[in-house]
């Protein structure tokens, strides 16, 4: 290990003033570490944070899953990863000194001998590392073993707190597949662990732009007047992907898109758009004025299921000149699937704040573009003051906070057209995080690491919101269920969706706002 590194790597006292300070010592224990999250997100992450002087140097990582390796072959495999997936250009000596700080244990997750030699393993690197006894667990597993991993760790006592020695479990989503099966979950990893020692991870909430919500709504006095229902003509939130379901047909065709994306991703997206001002940026605070918001969503009969709820499927199509397969021939996926790969749904929350406000979200795979956004739009002025010019119409203001690929803010208003008779144009003033701010290449994951090794649960899911997001798509999956598609595949890859979603927003005279391509 080089001295130079040792030096890039500060101590709490060498940070500078309004510095995030570097995490404190432990190990992070990645079950499913040879898996394509580890080599794509969380080993990427971890050298941005060291990289950055954010990870403690008394750091160290401790890869288990069912693979028959070794210490010295799983550094090769990584090492080969993060050359792979690294986000920016690798520094050698960086990668060596993280390299030197992996270990590996293999075994099957329900099987007691993997926890005692985990055990031993930890043992051997809080000598090495002087990690301190402090442990961060993270399940990038298939979500069938949540349950079994967490009771091994009860068993084992590794997930027991003492001595002054933390433990932490992250779960990667879904956690759960409905309200009864996430309820079940949450009983049975709260039989080992207390809330605050559970993680359940939504990596869009390690997005810059997602956090900004906040400070944006609550920073700014000029903008939170007007965020209620009195200005608010409706709200669209928009998570659309190019990409099909890649490798991961067989997972994805037992979940869909429904539980894949809207009870975590969109939920939150929605909960931070429309929350209360919360009485500190606690955790527990942000935490209780989102759980409201989900407490508050409306109820969906079936009747409203049929009205409200759209789903669809892609066929083959195109995308950017390139001719790709439909859903049911992509590989894992059976031919006569009834799988949705798109999901559109009309809500509304019962609160003083936003009562008879729609919001519109949508989220499908194959669509026309990458792009994730939240959209609102405000009511249009009134028309007195113009009634003696050509004017007829005045476009809605709108304000659009981008989340992917691009991260930034727009607002759209009017101004009088330069001439001598009265036009009205709409023009956008753009905030884009690249111009102000600079470049980070990031997993998105970082921050989310950060906090958890920290211990702050705000970016993370508490058991109620959870149970309270399920409880909102629940009456939908039971329709779906019980009437199954007729018409999949329903929209070509490469376009925005079904023609109903379109009617889902006409019947109310309002259209999808248009996405760039």
């Amino acid at each position: 290990m080089t001295q130079s590194i040792e030096r890039e790597l500060p101590t709490l006292e060498q940070t500078p003033t309004g510095a995030p300070r570097p995490t404190g010592p432990c190990v992070m224990v990645i079950f499913g570490a040879t898996g394509d999250l580890t080599a794509r997100k969380l080993l990427p992450a971890l050298y941005n944070l060291a990289k950055s002087n954010m990870l403690s140097r008394e750091f160290a990582i401790v890869g288990a899953a069912r693979n028959d390796f070794s210490t010295d072959q799983f550094r090769q495999l990584m090492s080969e990863k993060l050359q792979s997936f690294a986000t920016s250009s690798v520094d050698q000596d960086l990668k060596d000194w993280l390299l030197r700080r992996i270990y590996y244990v293999g075994g099957e997750f329900d099987d007691a001998k993997l926890y005692q030699n985990l055990a031993q393993t930890l043992e051997e690197v809080d000598k090495n590392h002087n990690t301190h006894g402090n442990y961060f667990f993270y399940l990038a597993t298939s979500p069938v073993f949540f349950g079994q991993i967490v009771d091994q760790l009860g068993s084992s006592q590794l997930a027991c707190e003492k001595d002054g020695h933390w433990r932490r479990i992250v779960f990667e989503k879904p956690f759960g597949n409905d309200l009864d099966s996430a309820k079940a979950l949450n009983r049975q990893v709260r039989k080992v662990l207390t809330e605050n020692q559970i993680y359940r991870i939504d990596h869009y909430l390690g997005k810059e732009t997602v956090q900004n919500i906040l400070v944006f709504r609550f920073g700014n006095g000029i903008f939170e007047p007007i965020w209620n229902r009195r200005y608010v003509d409706h709200v669209q939130i928009t998570v659309s992907e190019t990409v099909g379901v890649e490798k991961r047909g067989g997972y994805f065709d037992m979940a869909g898109t429904l539980r894949d994306m809207v009870p975590n991703h969109l939920f939150q997206l929605l909960s931070l758009t429309t929350m209360e001002p919360p009485i500190s940026f606690s955790s527990d605070a942000v935490h209780d004025e989102q759980s409201k918001i989900l407490h508050a969503i409306q109820p969906l009969s079936a009747e409203d299921v049929l009205r409200y709820a759209v789903r669809g499927q892609y066929g083959p199509g195109e995308i950017n000149g390139e001719s790709l397969p439909g859903y049911r021939q992509e590989q894992g996926v059976p031919p006569d699937s009834r799988t949705e790969t798109f999901v559109a749904v009309k809500v509304l929350i019962d609160n003083w704040r936003w009562a008879d406000v729609p919001f519109y979200i949508r989220t499908g795979k194959r669509l026309g573009a990458r792009h994730t956004e939240v959209a609102i739009q405000f009511k249009r002025a009134p028309l007195v003051l113009f009634r003696d010019t050509p004017i007829n119409t005045l476009k809605h203001n709108q304000l659009v906070m981008h989340m992917a690929p691009d991260e930034g803010i727009s607002l759209r208003f009017g101004a009088k057209v330069p001439g001598a008779q009265m036009k009205i144009g709409s023009v956008e003033m753009d905030f884009n995080y690249t111009d102000y701010f600079g470049t980070n290449p990031n997993t998105g994951y970082e921050i989310l690491l950060y906090d958890g090794i920290m211990g702050d649960q705000t970016l993370f899911q508490r058991a109620d919101m959870v149970e309270a997001g399920w409880a909102v798509v629940d009456p939908i999956l039971d329709v779906w269920k019980a009437l199954p598609p007729r018409d999949f595949p329903n929209y070509p890859a490469g376009t925005w969706g079904p023609p109903e979603a379109n009617d889902l927003m006409a019947r109310d005279d309002r259209h999808w706002r248009k996405i760039p391509e």
